[in-house]
């Protein structure tokens, strides 16, 4: 990625432009439109991309991934309705992207990547732009056992199935969002944990994601 560090009144015109475009298509939730409108997505894109960076569009990051379209994330931020100071356990560490609109929202936040070069790149940049969370290299859909139990969890890939594990890790009254299908489309799902052996499942949309990669993933 070859980007800088300028974030000029530009760039904030465009971020305000998206998130009235995002409002439009049904994103309501306040805290998650300030949040995307102070993280500079520009800086997560590869220099071919600069131009596009507040376009609601996904886009390549390298190694066969991609940084969400804010609609995305964007949504599945509203879904995990976050508290200031929930522990959020992030699969997917990808860009960053994703990961910084959390803290923004005040979360704490384990990110797992499985892809070594994106998780070393992730943990730099963010680390140089200010945003702190706990990064981890390995395979998402094991979680995190030692540290959990976690009040939200989110998976930014698809998977075939909902991994066992994550929601074992989820505390009791905790919400994971997880998209989930085939390789091309998944349904996104939340998964609201009402009891030590009971859940709640909602479907929410078709999105497509990147497939998600581990023992429990494809």
């Amino acid at each position: 990625m070859n980007w800088s560090y300028e974030d000029n009144f530009k760039h904030k015109g465009l971020r305000k432009r998206l998130i009235i475009e995002l409002q439009q298509k049904g994103i309501q939730s306040k805290s998650v439109l300030e949040a995307i409108n102070k993280v500079p997505r520009h800086f997560f894109l590869d220099a071919a991309f600069l131009e596009h960076a507040y376009e609601d569009k996904a886009f390549p990051i390298g190694n066969g991934q991609t940084i969400s379209q804010p609609y995305t994330v964007a949504f599945q931020s509203q879904l995990l309705e976050l508290k200031p100071g929930d522990k959020v356990l992030e699969i997917g560490t990808g860009s960053g992207y994703q990961c910084c609109v959390l803290i923004e929202l005040g979360a704490d936040v384990f990110t797992i990547e499985t892809v070594a070069p994106l998780h070393e790149k992730a943990k730099f940049y963010l680390q140089n732009l200010g945003y702190k969370a706990h990064f981890y290299l390995g395979d998402g859909t094991l979680g995190l056992p030692n540290i959990a139990p976690f009040d939200k969890i989110i998976v930014t890939a698809g998977a075939p199935i909902v991994p066992e594990s994550l929601v074992n890790q989820l505390k009791v009254g905790g919400i994971l969002v997880i998209p989930v299908g085939d390789q091309k489309l998944q349904k996104m799902l939340r998964i609201i944990k009402t009891s030590a052996t009971e859940f709640k499942q909602e479907i929410l949309g078709d999105f497509a994601f990147v497939p998600l990669k581990g023992k429990q993933g494809w």
